[in-house]
């Protein structure tokens, strides 16, 4: 298979799709209505809850979702092939993530822009409410700490991001400033502010910064720290001084991004040679069902729905902007990983160095995914996205110390944005859950947001490595997808109040909750033989608090076709 023909197929799935499935949901089934208020203006406070155009909230949305989710999933899953890599991920991404994005974020539109854990206590009950933010704090948690790990080692193995990456907050801020303060016009603002952004992304490729050992801690561990320090601040700031500037230009940064690939493969349209389909590499679990968890942003994540109905929702301009922002930024995150598959699969083949030789062709693709335990650690599948599409940009004539720092500035970017409002949706939630359990006092900026940072930072180092996230990781992956089923739960519930057909999020709710309630238990039954009881007792936790949400709703939903109750009057 050509790889341009592969991209290009994919992009005219998804433009195909939004044109007819997301505008056919958004009419028919969410009833978007253009003259409501939402919360962005009701409640408005500028810092958390703003109207916002609908760019701008594109980028925050999308450079918040995708993060590095839709490069490190894709980039493993493709030991099993191409092919059932690329069909979940368009088919996934359009009946499933897009939905349950889009899905999330109206409901949250329509109920004060609280999360889809906290509005789970009118939709279904108050018990499901505590019990699903339970699974959102856990899941954060992990976010929290693990997305300075990533950076960290980003940072550690491309020194020349680190210039450029930094450089972004300032430029950022000035932006904003100028958008906000000065009234400037956002388009060509943030075209000057992503000239000056590759500017420094030339200079980082000639001034690469590396971290020395401070006080006896390791590179990456000192990164930690600083990065949590930087999330602390940045998410108690008020979205329009850095948040929204910041991930604006990095939605230029990633069209600029994709455009650069899109040309890379047109000029060198290299043959996939990964295998279509290989269902027994060495040392993998088996394909069914871990292909749908360890695939999630790109396909569907529960994330997404804690950033479209946390932070997306507070900024929402109109219930009609929430069709772009929220099913079309998934099938976005969507082509992105598509393009991640043909870097993996294709633009390795177009060189890969190692022990000092340079390997090309499906001998460089073997090289690589030799087995499940040489493709799985966290710099493997990042160094496979970044080099592969370096391969591919500099059949362009881009010199490749450029295009090895570009990428990894892409990478770095996307998962600081994801750092950033992670910590501020965690703040959120520890918000919700101490109002509902009447500590109020801690609802507040500040102290919820030293509860979010001072979790994630005990977590890093409670083996005093920064690293100490790794060992809860195993269970994000099935935590995650978890999540995504009972969010499309909740919406399910919330379009059974309205008396609306079921079937399109039900259908993917089932899908989900089965696939990955099986993969749960594949990993139980894995910890339970290793005797990995700190896994074991966490996963076990949580798959049955799953169970306990599914009969909750499965009752409410009985009632509500049953007609004992009425809709809830807060539903919107």
């Amino acid at each position: 298979m050509n790889s341009l023909v592969l991209a290009i197929g994919a992009g005219i799935l998804y433009l195909i799709a939004y044109h007819t499935y997301g505008k056919y949901l958004g009419r028919r089934i969410f009833r978007l209505n253009p003259e409501a208020v939402c919360p962005s203006e009701s409640l408005r406070d500028n810092v958390d809850y703003i109207p916002t155009q609908k760019p701008i909230l594109f980028g925050h949305h999308f450079t918040s979702i995708a993060g590095t989710g839709p490069i490190v999933g894709p980039a493993i899953a493709i030991i099993w092939g191409w092919v059932p890599a690329i069909i979940w991920i368009v088919v996934g991404s359009i009946f499933m993530g897009a939905v349950h994005d889009f899905g999330a974020m109206v409901v949250s539109l329509r109920n004060q822009g609280r999360s889809i854990g906290d509005i789970a206590s009118d939709i279904v009950n108050s018990r499901v409410r505590t019990l699903f933010l339970l699974i959102i704090f856990f899941e954060l948690w992990i976010v929290v700490a693990i997305f300075g790990v990533v950076i960290a080692v980003v940072f550690n193995m491309f020194p020349q991001a680190v210039l450029p990456v930094w450089l972004e907050i300032p430029i950022a801020v000035w932006l904003g400033y100028m958008v906000y303060n000065k009234g400037a016009s956002h388009l060509p603002m943030s075209i000057v502010a992503v000239i000056i952004m590759y500017i420094t992304v030339i200079i980082g490729a000639y001034v690469p910064i590396k971290m020395p050992t401070i006080l006896g801690l390791n590179p990456v561990a000192s990164w930690v720290i600083i990065l949590l320090i930087y999330a602390y601040i940045a998410s108690t700031l008020p979205v329009q001084t850095l948040l929204q500037p910041r991930d604006y230009i990095n939605s230029h940064q990633l069209f600029v991004a994709l455009g650069l690939l899109l040309l890379g493969v047109l000029v060198a349209h290299p043959a996939m040679v990964a295998p279509a389909a290989n269902f027994s590499p060495k040392g993998a679990p088996p394909i069914w069902p871990m292909l749908f968890v360890v695939i999630a942003c790109g396909a569907i994540s529960g994330f997404h729905s804690l950033v479209s109905s946390g932070t997306s929702s507070k900024q929402c301009d109109a219930e009609t902007s929430s069709l772009p922002i929220g099913y079309g930024g998934m099938l976005m995150e969507g082509m992105l990983a598509t393009l991640v598959v043909v870097a993996c699969g294709a633009g390795l083949a177009l060189g890969l160095t190692k022990g000092g030789q340079t390997i090309t062709g499906a001998a460089a693709f073997s090289e690589h995914y030799a087995s499940w335990g040489a493709a799985a650690g966290l710099g493997s599948k990042i160094n496979a996205f970044v080099v592969g599409s370096a391969n591919m940009i500099e059949r362009i004539g881009i010199p490749h110390k450029i295009t090895l720092t570009i990428m990894g500035v892409f990478v770095a970017s996307f998962a600081a944005t994801t750092l950033d409002t992670a910590t501020r949706l965690q703040r959120y939630i520890v918000g919700e859950l101490t109002t509902a359990w009447g500590v109020p006092s801690l609802a507040k900026r500040h102290p919820a947001t030293i509860i979010a940072v001072g979790t994630a930072m005990v977590l890093a180092f409670y083996n005093g490595s920064g690293k100490g996230a790794l060992t809860l990781w195993p269970l994000f992956g099935s935590v995650n997808q978890l999540l995504a089923g009972l969010a499309l739960l909740v919406i399910t519930v919330y379009l059974a109040h309205k008396k609306a057909p079921l079937k399109y999020t039900m259908i993917p709710m089932i899908f989900m909750l089965f696939m990955t309630g099986w993969a749960m238990l594949i990993n139980l039954s894995k910890y339970f033989g290793t005797s990995n009881w700190l896994l074991f007792l966490i996963g076990l936790a949580v798959f049955l608090l799953e169970i306990w949400m599914v009969i909750e709703s499965i009752i409410v939903l009985r009632k509500v076709y049953g007609a004992e109750i009425e809709p809830a009057t807060a539903l919107g």
